[in-house]
Protein backbone atom coordinates (compact mmCIF):
# COMPACT_ATOMS: atom_id res chain seq x y z
CA UNK A 1 0.00 0.00 0.00
CA UNK A 2 1.18 3.35 -1.00
CA UNK A 3 2.55 5.33 1.54
CA UNK A 4 0.76 9.25 2.18
CA UNK A 5 3.75 11.21 0.76
CA UNK A 6 3.69 8.76 -1.89
CA UNK A 7 0.43 9.18 -2.91
CA UNK A 8 1.05 12.87 -2.76
CA UNK A 9 3.92 12.43 -4.75
CA UNK A 10 1.71 10.57 -7.21
CA UNK A 11 -0.68 12.80 -7.68
CA UNK A 12 1.30 15.69 -8.39
CA UNK A 13 3.44 14.14 -10.71
CA UNK A 14 0.43 13.35 -12.30
CA UNK A 15 -0.80 16.64 -12.87
CA UNK A 16 2.72 17.78 -13.66
CA UNK A 17 2.94 15.84 -16.65
CA UNK A 18 -0.44 16.50 -17.43
CA UNK A 19 0.87 20.17 -17.66
CA UNK A 20 3.92 19.63 -19.89
CA UNK A 21 2.28 17.55 -21.99
CA UNK A 22 -0.54 20.23 -22.80
CA UNK A 23 2.10 22.86 -23.17
CA UNK A 24 4.90 20.97 -25.67
CA UNK A 25 2.05 20.19 -27.72
CA UNK A 26 0.77 23.28 -27.82
CA UNK A 27 -2.96 22.37 -27.75
CA UNK A 28 -5.39 21.78 -24.99
CA UNK A 29 -5.44 24.25 -21.60
CA UNK A 30 -5.20 24.04 -17.85
CA UNK A 31 -8.94 25.17 -16.31
CA UNK A 32 -10.21 25.51 -12.72
CA UNK A 33 -10.25 21.78 -12.92
CA UNK A 34 -6.91 21.17 -12.70
CA UNK A 35 -6.56 24.32 -10.11
CA UNK A 36 -9.31 22.65 -7.94
CA UNK A 37 -6.54 19.75 -8.16
CA UNK A 38 -3.75 21.61 -7.29
CA UNK A 39 -6.41 23.22 -4.19
CA UNK A 40 -6.93 19.88 -3.12
CA UNK A 41 -3.83 18.52 -2.78
CA UNK A 42 -3.01 21.32 -0.71
CA UNK A 43 -5.67 20.14 2.00
CA UNK A 44 -4.54 16.46 1.90
CA UNK A 45 -0.82 17.59 2.49
CA UNK A 46 -2.29 19.43 5.38
CA UNK A 47 -4.60 17.03 6.49
CA UNK A 48 -2.08 14.30 6.43
CA UNK A 49 0.59 16.28 7.93
CA UNK A 50 -1.79 17.41 11.32
CA UNK A 51 -2.59 13.36 11.58
CA UNK A 52 0.77 12.30 11.84
CA UNK A 53 0.49 10.51 8.68
CA UNK A 54 3.00 12.73 6.27
CA UNK A 55 6.00 11.67 7.60
CA UNK A 56 7.18 8.50 9.88
CA UNK A 57 7.23 8.51 13.78
CA UNK A 58 10.55 7.64 14.91
CA UNK A 59 10.41 6.16 18.62
CA UNK A 60 13.30 7.64 19.82
CA UNK A 61 11.88 11.21 19.74
CA UNK A 62 11.12 12.33 23.06
CA UNK A 63 6.89 12.43 23.51
CA UNK A 64 4.57 15.49 23.28
CA UNK A 65 4.12 14.59 26.87
CA UNK A 66 7.62 16.48 27.62
CA UNK A 67 7.23 19.25 25.74
CA UNK A 68 3.91 19.91 27.70
CA UNK A 69 5.94 19.77 31.13
CA UNK A 70 8.45 22.44 29.29
CA UNK A 71 5.51 24.48 28.53
CA UNK A 72 3.30 24.77 31.39
CA UNK A 73 6.87 25.46 33.19
CA UNK A 74 7.68 28.12 30.77
CA UNK A 75 3.88 30.00 31.24
CA UNK A 76 3.87 29.79 34.74
CA UNK A 77 7.42 31.66 34.81
CA UNK A 78 6.04 34.17 32.64
CA UNK A 79 3.02 34.51 34.46
CA UNK A 80 5.10 34.66 38.08
CA UNK A 81 7.39 37.78 36.43
CA UNK A 82 4.90 39.51 35.10
CA UNK A 83 5.13 38.88 30.94
CA UNK A 84 2.53 36.74 30.68
CA UNK A 85 -1.09 37.40 31.84
CA UNK A 86 -2.68 34.56 34.26
CA UNK A 87 -6.22 33.34 32.91
CA UNK A 88 -8.90 33.88 34.98
CA UNK A 89 -10.75 30.55 34.19
CA UNK A 90 -8.76 27.42 33.46
CA UNK A 91 -9.55 25.05 31.21
CA UNK A 92 -9.18 21.30 31.78
CA UNK A 93 -5.61 19.92 30.61
CA UNK A 94 -7.36 16.67 29.23
CA UNK A 95 -9.02 16.25 25.98
CA UNK A 96 -11.99 14.06 26.43
CA UNK A 97 -13.18 13.35 22.88
CA UNK A 98 -10.14 13.46 20.74
CA UNK A 99 -11.50 14.65 17.07
CA UNK A 100 -9.12 11.72 15.76
CA UNK A 101 -6.68 9.05 16.65
CA UNK A 102 -2.86 10.31 16.91
CA UNK A 103 0.14 8.51 16.68
CA UNK A 104 1.95 7.35 19.71
CA UNK A 105 3.81 9.94 22.00
CA UNK A 106 1.36 12.74 20.72
CA UNK A 107 -1.07 14.11 22.96
CA UNK A 108 -4.21 16.23 22.32
CA UNK A 109 -4.51 19.31 24.96
CA UNK A 110 -6.91 22.87 24.86
CA UNK A 111 -5.18 25.66 22.68
CA UNK A 112 -4.35 28.06 26.04
CA UNK A 113 -2.49 25.32 27.96
CA UNK A 114 0.52 25.45 24.75
CA UNK A 115 0.44 29.38 23.62
CA UNK A 116 0.53 32.35 25.05
CA UNK A 117 -2.38 34.38 24.14
CA UNK A 118 -1.87 38.18 24.08
CA UNK A 119 -4.96 39.56 22.81
CA UNK A 120 -4.81 42.55 25.32
CA UNK A 121 -1.71 43.69 23.66
CA UNK A 122 -3.00 44.83 20.51
CA UNK A 123 -3.96 48.26 19.66
CA UNK A 124 -6.31 48.81 16.64
CA UNK A 125 -5.87 52.39 14.65
CA UNK A 126 -8.11 53.75 12.38
CA UNK A 127 -6.97 55.18 8.76
CA UNK A 128 -6.61 58.64 9.71
CA UNK A 129 -4.15 57.44 12.76
CA UNK A 130 -2.64 54.88 10.32
CA UNK A 131 -1.77 57.88 7.70
CA UNK A 132 -0.45 60.64 10.50
CA UNK A 133 1.98 57.58 11.87
CA UNK A 134 3.38 55.94 9.08
CA UNK A 135 6.56 54.38 9.33
CA UNK A 136 9.08 51.45 8.93
CA UNK A 137 7.13 49.02 10.84
CA UNK A 138 4.48 46.62 9.62
CA UNK A 139 0.98 46.81 10.70
CA UNK A 140 -0.90 43.65 10.44
CA UNK A 141 -5.27 43.08 10.84
CA UNK A 142 -7.18 39.96 9.81
CA UNK A 143 -5.34 37.67 7.32
CA UNK A 144 -1.92 39.99 6.57
CA UNK A 145 -0.08 43.29 6.48
CA UNK A 146 -2.44 46.02 5.80
CA UNK A 147 0.18 48.86 6.31
CA UNK A 148 3.18 50.54 8.37
CA UNK A 149 3.59 52.45 11.12
CA UNK A 150 5.94 54.10 13.53
CA UNK A 151 6.30 52.03 16.59
CA UNK A 152 5.54 48.28 17.36
CA UNK A 153 3.86 46.48 19.96
CA UNK A 154 4.62 43.18 19.17
CA UNK A 155 8.96 41.66 18.94
CA UNK A 156 10.10 38.37 17.77
CA UNK A 157 7.82 35.70 16.20
CA UNK A 158 4.23 35.04 16.42
CA UNK A 159 1.19 33.22 14.97
CA UNK A 160 -1.95 35.56 14.13
CA UNK A 161 -5.20 34.16 13.49
CA UNK A 162 -8.06 35.90 12.13
CA UNK A 163 -10.91 37.40 14.08
CA UNK A 164 -13.21 38.45 11.64
CA UNK A 165 -15.60 36.06 10.62
CA UNK A 166 -15.60 36.51 7.10
CA UNK A 167 -12.19 34.94 6.71
CA UNK A 168 -13.32 31.21 7.94
CA UNK A 169 -15.68 30.69 5.00
CA UNK A 170 -12.86 28.90 3.03
CA UNK A 171 -10.32 27.06 5.10
CA UNK A 172 -7.39 27.04 2.12
CA UNK A 173 -7.76 31.02 2.02
CA UNK A 174 -5.25 31.43 5.03
CA UNK A 175 -7.02 31.43 8.52
CA UNK A 176 -3.53 31.86 10.67
CA UNK A 177 -0.10 33.07 9.38
CA UNK A 178 3.22 34.14 10.74
CA UNK A 179 4.34 37.42 11.94
CA UNK A 180 7.58 38.16 12.52
CA UNK A 181 10.25 41.03 13.93
CA UNK A 182 9.06 44.40 15.12
CA UNK A 183 5.76 44.53 14.36
CA UNK A 184 2.02 46.13 15.26
CA UNK A 185 -1.40 43.90 15.42
CA UNK A 186 -5.18 46.22 15.22
CA UNK A 187 -8.11 43.78 16.95
CA UNK A 188 -8.96 41.65 13.96
CA UNK A 189 -6.06 38.92 14.51
CA UNK A 190 -5.69 37.17 17.88
CA UNK A 191 -2.14 36.89 18.82
CA UNK A 192 -0.37 33.65 19.74
CA UNK A 193 3.34 33.22 21.14
CA UNK A 194 4.88 29.74 20.87
CA UNK A 195 6.07 28.14 24.11
CA UNK A 196 8.20 25.81 24.70
CA UNK A 197 10.37 25.57 21.23
CA UNK A 198 7.25 24.34 19.46
CA UNK A 199 6.98 25.12 15.85
CA UNK A 200 4.90 27.89 14.40
CA UNK A 201 4.59 26.45 11.01
CA UNK A 202 3.42 23.33 12.31
CA UNK A 203 0.53 25.13 13.83
CA UNK A 204 -0.56 27.32 11.10
CA UNK A 205 -0.48 24.52 9.07
CA UNK A 206 -2.65 22.84 11.48
CA UNK A 207 -5.25 26.03 11.54
CA UNK A 208 -5.44 26.48 7.85
CA UNK A 209 -7.10 23.03 7.60
CA UNK A 210 -8.97 23.21 10.55
CA UNK A 211 -13.07 23.94 10.16
CA UNK A 212 -13.42 26.89 12.59
CA UNK A 213 -17.31 27.92 11.35
CA UNK A 214 -18.81 26.44 14.27
CA UNK A 215 -17.18 28.44 16.26
CA UNK A 216 -18.08 31.92 14.43
CA UNK A 217 -20.80 33.67 16.07
CA UNK A 218 -21.50 36.84 17.40
CA UNK A 219 -24.59 39.37 17.92
CA UNK A 220 -23.71 41.83 15.42
CA UNK A 221 -20.97 39.97 13.48
CA UNK A 222 -19.38 36.95 13.19
CA UNK A 223 -16.38 36.79 15.14
CA UNK A 224 -14.16 33.99 16.85
CA UNK A 225 -13.99 35.41 19.90
CA UNK A 226 -11.17 34.56 22.49
CA UNK A 227 -12.61 32.20 24.71
CA UNK A 228 -13.92 29.95 21.66
CA UNK A 229 -10.44 29.66 20.32
CA UNK A 230 -8.95 29.13 23.70
CA UNK A 231 -10.95 25.65 24.12
CA UNK A 232 -10.16 24.32 20.75
CA UNK A 233 -8.33 20.98 20.93
CA UNK A 234 -5.08 20.59 19.15
CA UNK A 235 -2.89 17.37 18.69
CA UNK A 236 0.70 18.26 19.54
CA UNK A 237 3.23 15.81 17.69
CA UNK A 238 6.91 15.56 19.29
CA UNK A 239 9.36 18.41 19.04
CA UNK A 240 11.20 16.35 16.53
CA UNK A 241 8.35 15.45 14.69
CA UNK A 242 7.25 18.68 14.51
CA UNK A 243 10.52 19.99 12.16
CA UNK A 244 10.08 17.02 10.31
CA UNK A 245 6.59 17.33 9.31
CA UNK A 246 6.87 21.63 8.56
CA UNK A 247 10.07 20.58 6.54
CA UNK A 248 7.65 17.86 4.08
CA UNK A 249 4.72 20.65 4.37
CA UNK A 250 7.32 23.44 2.99
CA UNK A 251 8.74 21.05 0.28
CA UNK A 252 5.19 19.65 -0.93
CA UNK A 253 3.83 23.12 -0.72
CA UNK A 254 6.62 24.54 -3.14
CA UNK A 255 5.59 21.96 -5.63
CA UNK A 256 2.20 23.02 -5.59
CA UNK A 257 3.29 26.83 -5.84
CA UNK A 258 5.63 25.47 -9.10
CA UNK A 259 2.54 23.30 -10.41
CA UNK A 260 0.16 26.29 -10.02
CA UNK A 261 1.97 28.95 -11.28
CA UNK A 262 2.28 26.98 -14.63
CA UNK A 263 -1.88 26.25 -14.41
CA UNK A 264 -2.05 29.74 -14.22
CA UNK A 265 0.21 30.62 -17.33
CA UNK A 266 -1.29 27.64 -19.41
CA UNK A 267 -4.71 29.47 -18.29
CA UNK A 268 -3.99 33.10 -19.21
CA UNK A 269 -2.26 31.68 -22.43
CA UNK A 270 -5.32 29.78 -23.41
CA UNK A 271 -7.84 33.01 -23.04
CA UNK A 272 -5.28 35.40 -24.96
CA UNK A 273 -5.43 32.79 -27.60
CA UNK A 274 -9.34 32.42 -27.43
CA UNK A 275 -9.91 35.77 -27.30
CA UNK A 276 -7.42 37.06 -30.04
CA UNK A 277 -9.07 34.09 -32.68
CA UNK A 278 -12.85 35.26 -31.65
CA UNK A 279 -12.02 38.68 -32.12
CA UNK A 280 -10.64 38.05 -35.45
CA UNK A 281 -14.07 37.51 -37.19
CA UNK A 282 -15.32 40.44 -35.34
CA UNK A 283 -13.25 42.56 -36.99
CA UNK A 284 -11.98 40.99 -40.37
CA UNK A 285 -13.75 43.35 -43.12
CA UNK A 286 -13.27 41.01 -45.96
CA UNK A 287 -15.50 38.04 -46.65
CA UNK A 288 -12.09 36.31 -47.10
CA UNK A 289 -10.82 37.52 -44.35
CA UNK A 290 -14.07 36.15 -42.24
CA UNK A 291 -13.80 33.06 -43.73
CA UNK A 292 -9.78 32.32 -42.66
CA UNK A 293 -10.30 33.25 -39.03
CA UNK A 294 -13.37 31.02 -38.72
CA UNK A 295 -10.97 28.28 -40.27
CA UNK A 296 -8.62 29.05 -37.78
CA UNK A 297 -11.13 28.25 -35.04
CA UNK A 298 -13.04 25.13 -36.54
CA UNK A 299 -9.78 23.37 -36.81
CA UNK A 300 -8.89 23.68 -33.32
CA UNK A 301 -12.35 23.95 -31.78
CA UNK A 302 -11.79 20.76 -29.29
CA UNK A 303 -9.24 22.54 -28.09
CA UNK A 304 -10.13 26.41 -27.71
CA UNK A 305 -13.54 25.63 -26.24
CA UNK A 306 -12.74 23.65 -22.86
CA UNK A 307 -13.80 26.35 -20.28
CA UNK A 308 -17.20 28.36 -19.54
CA UNK A 309 -15.11 31.09 -19.61
CA UNK A 310 -14.53 30.07 -23.34
CA UNK A 311 -17.69 29.10 -24.13
CA UNK A 312 -19.48 32.28 -22.61
CA UNK A 313 -16.65 34.34 -25.07
CA UNK A 314 -17.99 32.30 -27.74
CA UNK A 315 -21.54 33.79 -26.78
CA UNK A 316 -20.47 37.11 -26.72
CA UNK A 317 -19.16 37.05 -30.49
CA UNK A 318 -22.13 35.21 -31.49
CA UNK A 319 -24.05 38.12 -30.51
CA UNK A 320 -21.90 40.31 -32.29
CA UNK A 321 -21.28 39.06 -35.41
CA UNK A 322 -25.42 38.43 -35.78
CA UNK A 323 -25.13 42.49 -34.91
CA UNK A 324 -22.76 43.54 -37.70
CA UNK A 325 -24.49 40.92 -40.55
CA UNK A 326 -21.88 38.33 -40.56
CA UNK A 327 -23.79 35.37 -39.05
CA UNK A 328 -26.29 34.75 -41.52
CA UNK A 329 -25.91 35.96 -44.99
CA UNK A 330 -27.91 38.89 -46.55
CA UNK A 331 -30.32 37.80 -49.10
CA UNK A 332 -31.30 40.84 -52.30
CA UNK A 333 -34.61 39.65 -52.12
CA UNK A 334 -35.39 40.84 -48.22
CA UNK A 335 -37.41 44.44 -48.34
CA UNK A 336 -34.58 46.62 -47.31
CA UNK A 337 -34.48 47.88 -43.75
CA UNK A 338 -34.94 51.84 -45.00
CA UNK A 339 -38.95 50.27 -46.26
CA UNK A 340 -39.17 49.08 -42.48
CA UNK A 341 -37.87 52.41 -40.78
CA UNK A 342 -40.35 54.13 -43.14
CA UNK A 343 -43.08 51.82 -41.82
CA UNK A 344 -42.29 52.35 -37.94
CA UNK A 345 -42.14 56.37 -38.70
CA UNK A 346 -45.64 56.14 -40.39
CA UNK A 347 -46.66 54.13 -37.42
CA UNK A 348 -44.99 56.68 -34.73
CA UNK A 349 -47.32 59.52 -36.72
CA UNK A 350 -50.45 57.53 -36.23
CA UNK A 351 -50.35 57.18 -32.61
CA UNK A 352 -49.38 60.58 -31.84
CA UNK A 353 -52.31 61.96 -34.39
CA UNK A 354 -54.26 59.24 -31.95
CA UNK A 355 -53.09 60.88 -28.86
CA UNK A 356 -51.27 57.55 -27.75
CA UNK A 357 -47.92 58.90 -28.34
CA UNK A 358 -46.52 62.21 -27.18
CA UNK A 359 -44.51 64.17 -29.27
CA UNK A 360 -40.54 63.89 -29.42
CA UNK A 361 -37.95 66.06 -29.47
CA UNK A 362 -36.37 66.00 -32.60
CA UNK A 363 -33.14 63.47 -32.92
CA UNK A 364 -29.43 65.09 -32.90
CA UNK A 365 -28.05 64.62 -36.04
CA UNK A 366 -25.34 61.26 -35.69
CA UNK A 367 -21.18 61.68 -36.42
CA UNK A 368 -18.97 59.35 -38.33
CA UNK A 369 -17.53 58.13 -34.66
CA UNK A 370 -21.16 56.73 -34.32
CA UNK A 371 -20.90 54.54 -37.49
CA UNK A 372 -17.51 52.63 -36.93
CA UNK A 373 -18.90 49.43 -38.61
CA UNK A 374 -19.67 48.53 -41.90
CA UNK A 375 -23.41 48.71 -43.06
CA UNK A 376 -23.97 45.29 -44.86
CA UNK A 377 -26.12 45.40 -47.89
CA UNK A 378 -30.02 46.19 -47.09
CA UNK A 379 -29.31 47.45 -43.94
CA UNK A 380 -29.48 51.02 -42.69
CA UNK A 381 -28.66 53.13 -39.53
CA UNK A 382 -31.58 53.63 -36.72
CA UNK A 383 -31.35 55.43 -32.84
CA UNK A 384 -33.64 53.06 -30.43
CA UNK A 385 -35.63 56.54 -29.82
CA UNK A 386 -36.80 56.14 -33.71
CA UNK A 387 -38.46 52.80 -32.69
CA UNK A 388 -40.21 53.57 -29.77
CA UNK A 389 -41.12 55.29 -26.78
CA UNK A 390 -38.53 55.68 -23.19
CA UNK A 391 -39.87 55.85 -19.99
CA UNK A 392 -38.63 55.21 -16.52
CA UNK A 393 -40.00 54.21 -13.46
CA UNK A 394 -39.68 55.27 -9.39
CA UNK A 395 -39.82 53.69 -6.27
CA UNK A 396 -43.34 54.30 -3.82
CA UNK A 397 -42.70 55.57 -0.44
CA UNK A 398 -41.41 52.53 1.67
CA UNK A 399 -43.04 54.23 4.33
CA UNK A 400 -46.34 53.64 3.22
CA UNK A 401 -47.58 49.87 3.46
CA UNK A 402 -50.56 50.49 1.55
CA UNK A 403 -47.99 50.13 -1.89
CA UNK A 404 -46.15 47.07 -1.31
CA UNK A 405 -47.33 43.22 -1.60
CA UNK A 406 -50.01 44.04 -4.22
CA UNK A 407 -50.28 41.56 -7.50
CA UNK A 408 -48.60 43.79 -9.65
CA UNK A 409 -44.46 43.09 -10.80
CA UNK A 410 -42.30 45.76 -9.28
CA UNK A 411 -39.01 45.17 -12.08
CA UNK A 412 -35.34 46.51 -10.64
CA UNK A 413 -31.91 45.49 -11.42
CA UNK A 414 -31.93 42.23 -9.28
CA UNK A 415 -34.73 41.00 -11.39
CA UNK A 416 -32.85 41.82 -14.77
CA UNK A 417 -30.55 38.35 -14.74
CA UNK A 418 -32.58 36.90 -17.60
CA UNK A 419 -33.26 37.57 -21.35
CA UNK A 420 -37.41 37.43 -20.50
CA UNK A 421 -39.02 38.84 -17.18
CA UNK A 422 -42.02 36.50 -16.24
CA UNK A 423 -41.75 37.46 -12.48
CA UNK A 424 -39.64 39.95 -9.99
CA UNK A 425 -39.08 39.90 -6.12
CA UNK A 426 -41.09 42.44 -5.33
CA UNK A 427 -44.51 43.60 -6.12
CA UNK A 428 -46.98 46.77 -5.53
CA UNK A 429 -50.49 47.62 -5.35
CA UNK A 430 -53.05 49.40 -7.49
CA UNK A 431 -52.91 52.13 -5.30
CA UNK A 432 -49.54 52.87 -6.35
CA UNK A 433 -49.78 52.81 -10.03
CA UNK A 434 -52.91 55.29 -9.22
CA UNK A 435 -50.14 57.28 -7.38
CA UNK A 436 -48.17 57.40 -10.49
CA UNK A 437 -46.48 54.28 -11.86
CA UNK A 438 -46.38 53.62 -14.83
CA UNK A 439 -47.71 50.15 -16.27
CA UNK A 440 -45.57 48.49 -19.04
CA UNK A 441 -47.40 46.48 -21.82
CA UNK A 442 -45.65 42.73 -22.82
CA UNK A 443 -42.68 43.03 -24.87
CA UNK A 444 -41.46 46.34 -23.98
CA UNK A 445 -37.92 46.46 -23.31
CA UNK A 446 -35.84 46.94 -20.08
CA UNK A 447 -32.64 48.86 -19.62
CA UNK A 448 -30.83 48.49 -16.63
CA UNK A 449 -29.67 52.66 -16.94
CA UNK A 450 -28.00 53.22 -13.75
CA UNK A 451 -26.31 50.13 -11.30
CA UNK A 452 -22.69 49.13 -10.26
CA UNK A 453 -23.17 46.28 -12.68
CA UNK A 454 -22.58 48.72 -15.69
CA UNK A 455 -18.91 48.54 -14.75
CA UNK A 456 -19.09 44.79 -16.57
CA UNK A 457 -22.47 44.28 -18.16
CA UNK A 458 -25.40 45.79 -20.01
CA UNK A 459 -28.42 43.91 -18.73
CA UNK A 460 -31.23 43.95 -21.09
CA UNK A 461 -34.94 42.05 -21.04
CA UNK A 462 -37.93 41.87 -22.54
CA UNK A 463 -41.24 41.78 -20.42
CA UNK A 464 -43.39 38.84 -20.96
CA UNK A 465 -46.17 40.91 -18.07
CA UNK A 466 -47.17 43.75 -17.27
CA UNK A 467 -45.44 45.27 -15.37
CA UNK A 468 -43.83 48.48 -13.75
CA UNK A 469 -39.87 49.18 -12.88
CA UNK A 470 -37.75 51.63 -10.48
CA UNK A 471 -36.19 54.54 -11.67
CA UNK A 472 -32.78 52.24 -12.16
CA UNK A 473 -34.80 51.24 -15.49
CA UNK A 474 -35.61 52.94 -18.39
CA UNK A 475 -38.22 51.41 -20.94
CA UNK A 476 -38.49 51.03 -24.21
CA UNK A 477 -42.68 50.12 -25.73
CA UNK A 478 -41.52 49.96 -29.29
CA UNK A 479 -44.08 51.18 -32.35
CA UNK A 480 -43.26 47.61 -33.63
CA UNK A 481 -43.54 45.24 -31.46
CA UNK A 482 -42.17 42.36 -33.63
CA UNK A 483 -38.94 42.93 -33.86
CA UNK A 484 -38.59 42.77 -29.96
CA UNK A 485 -36.24 39.85 -30.11
CA UNK A 486 -33.75 41.31 -32.47
CA UNK A 487 -33.57 44.48 -30.87
CA UNK A 488 -32.90 42.37 -27.56
CA UNK A 489 -29.96 40.93 -29.75
CA UNK A 490 -28.86 44.24 -31.08
CA UNK A 491 -28.41 45.61 -27.56
CA UNK A 492 -26.79 42.39 -26.12
CA UNK A 493 -24.39 42.17 -29.42
CA UNK A 494 -23.40 45.81 -28.42
CA UNK A 495 -23.11 45.34 -25.37
CA UNK A 496 -18.94 45.93 -24.44
CA UNK A 497 -19.20 49.05 -26.91
CA UNK A 498 -22.12 50.33 -24.98
CA UNK A 499 -20.23 50.43 -21.78
CA UNK A 500 -17.19 51.50 -23.47
CA UNK A 501 -18.55 54.63 -25.19
CA UNK A 502 -22.35 55.24 -23.91
CA UNK A 503 -22.13 54.84 -19.59
CA UNK A 504 -20.46 57.28 -17.35
CA UNK A 505 -18.90 57.06 -14.08
CA UNK A 506 -21.15 58.40 -10.85
CA UNK A 507 -20.05 59.58 -7.46
CA UNK A 508 -21.29 55.77 -6.44
CA UNK A 509 -22.42 53.75 -9.54
CA UNK A 510 -22.33 53.80 -13.31
CA UNK A 511 -24.77 55.07 -15.11
CA UNK A 512 -26.03 55.28 -18.81
CA UNK A 513 -25.32 58.40 -20.37
CA UNK A 514 -29.17 58.22 -21.81
CA UNK A 515 -29.67 61.11 -23.98
CA UNK A 516 -26.49 60.02 -26.10
CA UNK A 517 -27.70 56.30 -25.40
CA UNK A 518 -31.61 56.93 -26.92
CA UNK A 519 -30.30 59.14 -29.99
CA UNK A 520 -27.47 56.75 -30.97
CA UNK A 521 -27.09 54.97 -34.42
CA UNK A 522 -27.25 51.14 -34.22
CA UNK A 523 -26.75 48.88 -37.49
CA UNK A 524 -30.46 47.75 -38.44
CA UNK A 525 -31.37 44.85 -40.97
CA UNK A 526 -34.36 44.15 -42.99
CA UNK A 527 -37.20 42.65 -40.95
CA UNK A 528 -36.26 39.14 -42.86
CA UNK A 529 -33.07 38.83 -41.99
CA UNK A 530 -33.85 40.21 -38.02
CA UNK A 531 -36.03 36.56 -38.22
CA UNK A 532 -33.02 34.55 -39.77
CA UNK A 533 -30.87 36.44 -37.07
CA UNK A 534 -32.96 35.14 -34.34
CA UNK A 535 -33.43 31.81 -35.26
CA UNK A 536 -29.63 31.12 -35.94
CA UNK A 537 -28.60 33.03 -32.61
CA UNK A 538 -31.21 31.03 -30.35
CA UNK A 539 -29.89 27.63 -32.13
CA UNK A 540 -26.35 28.37 -31.60
CA UNK A 541 -26.70 29.50 -28.09
CA UNK A 542 -28.76 26.46 -27.18
CA UNK A 543 -25.20 24.33 -28.72
CA UNK A 544 -23.17 26.51 -26.54
CA UNK A 545 -25.33 25.94 -23.53
CA UNK A 546 -25.27 22.14 -24.02
CA UNK A 547 -21.53 22.53 -24.79
CA UNK A 548 -21.24 24.42 -21.17
CA UNK A 549 -23.49 21.84 -19.30
CA UNK A 550 -21.18 18.98 -20.61
CA UNK A 551 -18.17 20.64 -19.48
CA UNK A 552 -19.64 21.22 -15.74
CA UNK A 553 -21.13 17.86 -16.05
CA UNK A 554 -17.80 16.50 -16.70
CA UNK A 555 -15.98 18.53 -13.78
CA UNK A 556 -18.60 17.60 -11.14
CA UNK A 557 -17.67 13.63 -12.08
CA UNK A 558 -13.63 14.62 -11.73
CA UNK A 559 -14.26 17.38 -8.87
CA UNK A 560 -16.27 14.02 -6.89
CA UNK A 561 -12.96 12.05 -7.72
CA UNK A 562 -10.91 14.08 -6.44
CA UNK A 563 -12.75 14.79 -3.02
CA UNK A 564 -12.96 11.01 -3.01
CA UNK A 565 -9.54 10.52 -3.41
CA UNK A 566 -8.21 12.82 -0.62
CA UNK A 567 -10.92 11.22 1.56
CA UNK A 568 -9.78 8.15 1.01
CA UNK A 569 -6.23 8.83 1.78
CA UNK A 570 -7.14 10.42 5.50
CA UNK A 571 -9.61 7.04 5.91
Amino acid sequence: MATAEQLITENLDIWTSAVQIKSAAGRGTANKLELYGIKKLRELILELAVRGLLVPQDPNDEPASELLKKINAEKDKLIEEGKAKKQRKQLSKVVEEPPYIVPNGWEWVPLEHLFDIQDHVRIPLNKAERASRDGEYAYYGANGQVGTIDDFLFEGVRILVAEDGGFFKDPIRGVAYIAEGKFWVNNHAHVLECLGGTLPGFWVSYFNQLNWEPLVRGMTRDKLNQSAMRAIALPVPPLAEQTRIVAKVDELMALCDQLEYQQEDSITAHQILVQTLLDALTTASERDGFTAAWARIADHFDTLFTTEWSIDYLKQTILQLAVMGKLVPQDPNDEPASVLVEKIGLEKIKLMKEGKVKKQKKLRSSNDDEKPFELPAGWAWIALSQLGVFSGGKTPSKAKPEYWDGNIPWVTPKDMKVDQIYDSEDYVTEIAIDRGLALNDVDSLLFVARSGILRRKFPVSITKIVCTVNQDLKVLSLYEPTIVNYILIMMKGFEKYILEKLTKTGTTVESLRFDEFASHHFLFPPFEEQQRIVAKVDELMALCDKLKENIKESHKVQLHLSDAIVKQAVA
